[in-house]
Parts: C-alpha cells; structure tokens; sequence
C-alpha cells in the first residue's frame, strides 16, 4: 500500500515539510548541503498526487545527472507516485525532440554523436589548426560552452575575448573558425550533438505553437532539481515548457554552483526570485549530514555580504565529533605521506576505507597520494579521472624516457635530459594561461619534472636508465583500484558525495584558488569549490596544505586565503597557525619542537623502533660525508623503515623515498642496521 497523505507528511523537518505542502507554484528552495532536499521535493510530488492536486503523469522532474534521476525515480517509486517522470534535462528533450521532429519534418531525428572527438579534429584541420587531444578536448568544451550560453559561432570572436574565454594559445577569431567549421562537419555528415538536442528542442516548441500547446497539454507541473547549475539554454527551455505558466518549483544552492566554466549559471537561479518576487522561498537550514564542527566551518566559508548572497546559514542535527585538523607540512612528499599515514590510523579506529575520500584541486595532484597510499598498501580508487600512471601523457612520456634510456642518450644533467624529451611531446616551462584539457595535460608532464628534480635533488647521480626503473616501480606501487577503497577524486568529482572522513589536501594559494582565478569573479568560483569539499564531510574532516613543493626547497608557499576564517587565529606574533602546527600521530595532541623530528609525543609510546631510528641517523652522518643529510635519506623515510623493519631489498624498495640508485647503494647497510636492532 502506498503511504497516505499525512503519512507522507511525517517524518519531515518543518521546513522540508513547508515544501512538502506548498503544491502551487511559483517556489524556489534554497537547499543548503546536506539538508535532505531529494527527500523534501519527492515527498512533495508524492503528496501532490496523493492529495489529488497532481495527476502523476502531468508532473515533469527534471535533473542533471542519469544517478539523481534514477535515485528520484526510485524514491518517487518507494512514495507512490512512479507514473511521474523523472528525467535528466537531454532525456526529456530528446524524448520530445523523437516524437516531434517526424511529425514536423517527415524524418527521423538526424544521428546522435557519441563522441565530438572526429568532427572536432576535422573542423581544426580545416581552419588549420594543429593540436594534439588535448588541444581537441579544450575546442570541443568551448563548442559545448558557446552553445549551452546561446553564443552563435558567428559572434564568437568578437563576445568571447570579453567573456574571458580563451582555449590553450589560440585566439578568438581562429577559435571562432574552428567552431564554424565545426557545424559545417556535422551537416555534412548527418549528424546533431548533445547541446542540438536542447537547441532542436526549444527551436521546435518557438517556431511551431502546435508543438508547444502539446507539450503543454501533458506537463501541467515541473520540478527543476540543482537549479544552480542551469545554464541559458536549459533556461530557455524550461520557460518554453511553462509556457508562461507559473507551476514551477526550483531547488538550489547558489553555494554549490561550481560549472559556471560549462555555462552553469548562478544568475539563472537569482533571476528566478526576481522574476517571481511573491513566489514563495523556503530555506532549508537543517544539515543531517555534517557534525557541528563542519556546519560551522562551511558557514564561514563565505564572508558577509558574499555575492551567493542568497545562500543558507546551516545548522547541525548531529552529535559533535573531532575538531577539523588543519595541518601543514615541510613538502608535498610529507603532505602524502602524512595523509596516508591519517588515513591508515582512521582505518585502525574503525571507519572503513570506503567511507574516506583524498579530495584534490587538479588530477595531476594524486600521483605523490597514489605513491604515499601504495607503500602502505592502502587500497584507493580513482574517481572522475584515472590514476596518474595511467594518463596517456604520462604512459607516452614513460615510452619515450625508456626510449631515451635504451638508445644511452643523455648526459650528465638528468633534469635538462628529461626536459628535452618532454619539449618534444610540446611541453614548455611556462604553463599554458588557459584552464582545460592542455592545461591538465601540461601539469601532468611538469609532475614528472618535479618529480625528477626531487630525485636529482637526492640523487644527483641517478641515470636515465635508474629513472626510469623508478617510474616502473612507482607505477607498480600505485596498484589497481580495490572496491573497498579510499576514494582519490578532484572537488568538481567530489559534488553530490558524501564520506565519513575526508581529507582536503593542497590547499595553498596556486592550487585553491587555482592559479588561473584571477578576477573576482574565478576567485568565488574556486571559494564555492572548496565549500563543496568541506561539505563532503560527515564526521571528521582534516585540510592540509604544503609550504615547498619538495623537501630542501624554499618554503615561499602559503596556506589558502579561504582558510583564513576557518583556523585558529594565530599566535600574537607569529606567522604560522596554531592549527597547523604538528601533532603527534598516535593522540593527535600538538607536539613540542623537539617532538616533531619523530611525530610522537612523550606521552604516547613510539609507533617506530626509537633504538633502529637512532642507528640509521647516526649510520646516516656518516654516509652523507660532505653532502647534506637529506640526500642519502629524509627522516620521514627513516621512520618509516624504522616502524616497517623491511627484511628484504624487495621490501625496503616498497618504502617512500627508497628509489632504485638508493637501493642498490644503501640497502646492504641498512638490512644490516634492522638485523642489528633485532638481536637479542
């Protein structure tokens, strides 16, 4: 039996219930995150049909993504109401788009693309323009970005400079060519895209009133989930649909609106409540999802007087839980590493891996994560994007580094060597000035460049043939993805997930706000971002963040503005966080300058061999001769083979920081130190 009217009802907070009862339209709700807006506009449509108000085959609930509706389709199901269509905004269209375009053109619908990569690639060679995948990726988002925005190719050229658009180093009016060669191909060829789908759409419900008065006919109430990332031309048909009608409830969070780059819009959503100025605006505040002390981080966030002026203050329903860690470390090496070793302590207290999330700005930001995970053997998968050694421009610099090796090129300067491989894949010191597809590709290349600088750095010996057994090794580390694993993801894969510890990394000024954000606008874009990464957080939440990108280089990093109202306010005096200070690994508690070499308080027993530790330092002094400590090991690495006592090179080869010149080098000396140690 399906649940009654006032049984639909129960359950509901006062103010889901609010949405729930208001059955007429014009209604905007700001939902905050976490705040259960799935279960206030389902209910709401339920109790609509159960209450006789809606016919459920004239309610129309439309979506972004093919999960959200299936997950609104099954709860609708579950309510009583599974005659009501749920649909993304392309399935909705495209199902008017089959039945009307025979009926007005006396065809089918022209062939759907399922991929803009040829068409794309032709259009660019027409105009002349040479590019690699990356470059082809970049022109097909701007092609999908001018036709979401309603820009015709024709207008390109002269609107997109002012817009601030630019793909990789092309100009305006080269990238305007392409666009409109782009559609010539696509004539040519028969065939129509995602975005004509909606184009079509509307066009049709325009030009043809019989059309519009069907679609009007059978839609008498339209539901419109994460209002927030609505871009103009899925604005444009939604009005089509209402036909000036005002049955319309839309359910947003202008906090959350991260796609602006594909079109999204967060005026759309402000525009609504000026258009309806007596419609009705309920808020719900109440976050189930977050304890106390992640609802109050989020809330401070934005600043007063933010321009997501409509957004909501939340507040918590949950017990409180650990205060949000805010840690920062020497170097990135030691940001991974002292995240795995987070991660492998929450493990030990009892949250599964499954239940944590590595959340990071950029993709290119997981490989030292993936190392750091991988010698500790915690099991991660990737989300929104493969694993770093996986990446075709990584595997292809990879062949041609092994390429390099096998043909004894290259001299004594292993950085300049790699540098020259590189250029001939295209890449440059400077980074492209554009965000996309090339610039993702570049920062993945320039991880190799650091990479090898910090081997340089620690190694200055090392060939191109011991570079590249240590890239086979890391990639051998970064093991396939397990089910039950730590989710590694980038902030815009991260929206609409939720986990019980999540920890926020790279969050310095350059990574969070990325380095392209340089007007306002960009910089509240990249700030909503790093509010939907806190908001991920159930229980615990730790944002770490590093002052060098390696060991021994010059700490010039500082921690992002948008931490600024979130920390601790600093000691009178001093330029670091109280809350970024280090804590020791076993209870969490600040440590004393003479503690921090360790990363155990005097308090806590060692979770390392203090006896081995104090042999491999002193081994160390001795090793390193003239050259500096650091170069022969790290104290991070020692700890670690002090707490694992390896037996065997094939296990010291699994420690962070043990490449292979080090190994063959070292390890005679060092398994003798652990035999050492374990003598009675």
């Amino acid at each position: 039996m399906p649940p009654t009217a006032e049984q639909l009802l129960a359950g509901l907070d006062p103010e889901q219930r609010q949405v729930a009862e208001t059955l007429r339209g014009p209604l905007c709700v700001i939902a905050g995150a976490g705040t259960g807006k799935t279960r206030a506009i389902t209910h709401r449509i339920a109790y609509g049909v159960a209450t006789g108000v809606y016919r459920p085959e004239r309610v129309l609930a439309v979506t972004f993504t093919v999960r959200a509706a299936a997950e609104m389709r099954e709860r609708l199901g579950q309510l009583g109401a599974s005659s009501v269509q749920a649909r993304t905004f392309h399935a909705a269209a495209l199902s008017q788009l089959r039945y009307f375009w025979p009926k007005m053109y006396g065809s089918d619908v022209p062939k759907i693309m399922q991929s803009k990569y040829s068409f794309v690639a032709e259009a660019a060679k027409r105009m002349g323009v040479h590019g690699d995948r990356a470059l082809l990726r970049d022109l097909a988002a701007e092609i999908e970005w001018a036709k979401v925005t309603q820009l015709p190719a024709t207008e390109y050229a002269a609107k997109a400079p002012k817009l601030g658009r630019q793909v990789a180093e092309l100009d305006a009016a080269t990238t305007g060519t392409v666009l409109l060669a782009y559609e010539d191909v696509k004539r040519e060829r028969g065939f129509i895209d995602m975005e004509d789908i909606l184009l079509l759409n509307a066009a049709i419900l325009a030009d043809e009133p019989r059309a519009a008065a069907e679609v009007r006919q059978n839609y008498r109430h339209f539901v419109v989930d994460e209002f927030q990332d609505v871009n103009p031309a899925q604005a444009t048909l939604l009005e089509l649909w209402l036909g000036g009608r005002e049955e319309v409830c839309v359910v947003g969070d202008p906090r959350q609106t991260i796609y602006s780059f594909a079109g999204a819009s967060v005026r759309i959503l402000e525009s609504f409540t000026r258009r309806y100025e007596d419609a009705p605006r309920i808020e719900l505040v109440r976050n189930y999802r977050s304890t106390p002390q992640i609802v109050a981080a989020a809330n401070q966030v934005f600043p007063a007087g933010a321009s997501t002026s409509l957004g909501v203050k939340l507040v918590s329903q949950n017990e409180a839980g650990p205060d949000i860690r805010y840690t920062e470390f020497d170097h990135e090496t030691a940001e991974a590493e002292g995240i795995a070793r987070a991660v492998a302590q929450a493990h030990a207290k009892g949250i599964a891996y499954r239940d944590m999330a590595v959340l990071y700005r950029i993709n290119a930001q997981s490989e030292k994560f993936e190392e750091a995970f991988g010698a500790r053997q915690i099991p991660y998968a990737m989300r929104g994007g493969e694993g770093f050694f996986q990446r075709a421009e990584v595997r292809q610099a990879v062949t041609l580094l092994r390429g390099s090796a096998m043909a004894a090129e290259g001299g004594s300067d292993l950085a300049a060597d790699v540098a020259a491989v590189l250029s001939s894949m295209g890449h440059t010191t400077e980074a492209p000035q554009a965000a996309g597809a090339v610039r993702d590709r570049w920062e993945s290349l320039n991880a190799i460049v650091s990479m090898v600088e910090d081997i340089v750095a620690s190694e200055p010996a090392t060939t191109m043939a011991d570079l590249v057994k240590d890239l086979d090794r890391r990639a051998e580390i970064a093991h396939a993805p397990a089910v039950d694993g730590v989710t590694f993801s980038t902030l815009h894969a991260a929206k609409g997930l939720e986990w019980d510890a999540v920890f926020l990394v790279g969050a310095q000024e350059g990574s969070l706000p990325f380095v392209y954000a340089t007007e306002p606008e960009a910089i509240e874009e990249e700030r909503r971002l790093f509010y939907v990464g806190v908001t991920r957080a159930r229980r615990e939440l730790m944002i770490s963040w590093s002052r060098a990108r390696r060991e021994g280089a010059k700490s010039a990093r500082r921690p992002s503005r948008f931490l600024d109202r979130l920390r601790p306010v600093k000691a009178a005096g001093s330029t670091s966080p109280i809350g970024a200070r280090p804590r020791c690994r076993v209870c969490n508690t600040e440590l004393a300058v003479k503690e921090r070499r360790v990363g155990v308080c005097g308090s806590c027993p060692a979770d390392f061999d203090e006896n081995l530790f104090a042999a491999l330092r002193g081994w160390r002094r001795d090793a390193s001769g003239d050259k500096p400590a650091f170069t022969v090991f790290s104290d991070a690495t020692l700890l670690e083979i002090s707490r694992k006592k390896p037996l065997s090179e094939a296990q010291l080869a699994k420690i962070s920081g043990v490449g292979p010149s080090k190994l063959e080098k070292y390890a005679s000396d060092v398994l003798g130190l652990i035999r050492a140690a374990d003598r009675p």
